[in-house]
């Protein structure tokens, strides 16, 4: 099969079985582009779904984006994780418009001078939104290519990489890009899946050398498997007699950089000696069921702590610390397991008992 068959079946194949009805196949432009792409990476569709149409409510154009406070952007990617993403979100389209007028730069080359965007996001970019030819390779194209040639080696490797690459670069067309695009991403996605691909209904099934083979699920080649360090960490959730519970926000880079977080200490004691900086004196403490999360490169297991406080003598709160209200909660970046915690504290607020 070559590049000329290869990318006429796919397109084929997408007029036919290609999902057309994305929120971002919809309105398209540069800006609804670049948002999706970037909520994709290690994401599923599935849950981008509800996140883009809530994002594009309250930031439809890349300058509102530009002009929000940043914790109106956080607050709108909680949930999503990967928080750096948000963040070079809005740095991107600062410069996007302070730099370029408010419209995309339209050549792969400038685009991955943005924030957050690889070559590979500004190739889906270029492609979709500006009708250039330029290949990507995202997590799905990456597995219909290194299936359709047989690729050995993990993609992390710069080799393996390379050589996916190459051939992204050898069957992107020349014309009709923007679907093309679109159907590798849906042929991954939909099709050529990670551990059950039906390969019968697959348009590249005649040439693709994993099939010939009968080793579709051995391309691509897995990560080699580390074990996860584990980590440890008491978050206390300091009460005040309103029900409201103390929060800072964590530095802008880092961990859940600039997001609101309950607070960390290694040890159950440490707890009166933060309430004590806070001017604030502990009443009441008690263990709540803990939780763990698990990030890429650590497990966090958290122990929450309910600790009720008396307020009287306290000062006013410092910055980058605030008393979150349950009942009227701010619109505020939260860490995915602060948010549980403070969802669960909700609910037994809700339900009566003692905060």
């Amino acid at each position: 099969m070559n590049s000329q068959q290869f990318s006429s079946a796919v397109l084929t194949w997408f007029d036919r079985h290609g999902r057309h009805n994305l929120p971002w196949q919809q309105d398209i432009n540069p800006y609804r582009v670049w948002v999706s792409e970037i909520m994709l990476q290690q994401t599923q569709v599935s849950t981008v779904l509800n996140y883009f149409d809530r994002f594009m409510t309250a930031l439809p154009t890349v300058r509102d984006l530009a002009e929000a406070p940043e914790d109106e952007v956080l607050h709108l990617w909680t949930g999503l994780g990967y928080y750096t993403r948000a963040r070079n979100l809005q740095k991107a389209a600062k410069i996007v418009v302070e730099q370029y007028g408010g419209e995309f730069p339209r050549s792969v080359a400038e685009l991955t001078e943005l924030p957050g965007i690889g070559r590979s996001t500004a190739g889906a970019i270029a492609s979709i939104s500006m009708g250039l030819r330029a290949p990507i390779l995202d997590g799905n194209v990456k597995r219909v290519l290194a299936r359709f040639i047989a690729q050995q080696g993990y993609p992390g490797e710069p080799k393996v990489a390379n050589a996916l690459w190459n051939a992204a670069e050898l069957y992107t067309p020349l014309t009709r890009v923007n679907h093309y695009t679109q159907a590798m991403m849906d042929l991954g996605a939909t099709v050529c899946t990670r551990s059950k691909p039906t390969c019968l209904i697959c348009p590249l099934q005649a040439g693709c050398e994993a099939h010939l083979l009968g080793l579709e699920t051995r391309f691509p080649e897995p990560k080699p498997r580390k074990t996860l360090p584990q980590r440890q960490a008491v978050m206390p959730l300091l009460t005040n007699e309103a029900g409201e519970i103390l929060l800072y926000r964590r530095p802008s880079s880092g961990l859940w950089g600039g997001l609101w977080s309950l607070p960390e200490l290694e040890q159950v004691e440490q707890i009166e000696d933060l309430a004590a900086q806070h001017g604030l004196h502990v009443l009441t403490q008690r263990a709540l069921p803990g939780l763990t999360h698990t990030f890429s490169h650590f497990q966090l297991a958290i122990a929450p702590w309910q600790v009720r406080v008396d307020t009287r003598a306290a000062p006013v709160v410092e910055a980058d610390w605030l008393w979150y209200n349950l009942a009227t909660p701010p619109r505020l970046g939260l860490a995915a397991p602060v948010k549980k915690l403070l969802h669960r504290a909700a609910d037994e607020l809700n339900a009566g008992e003692s905060p």
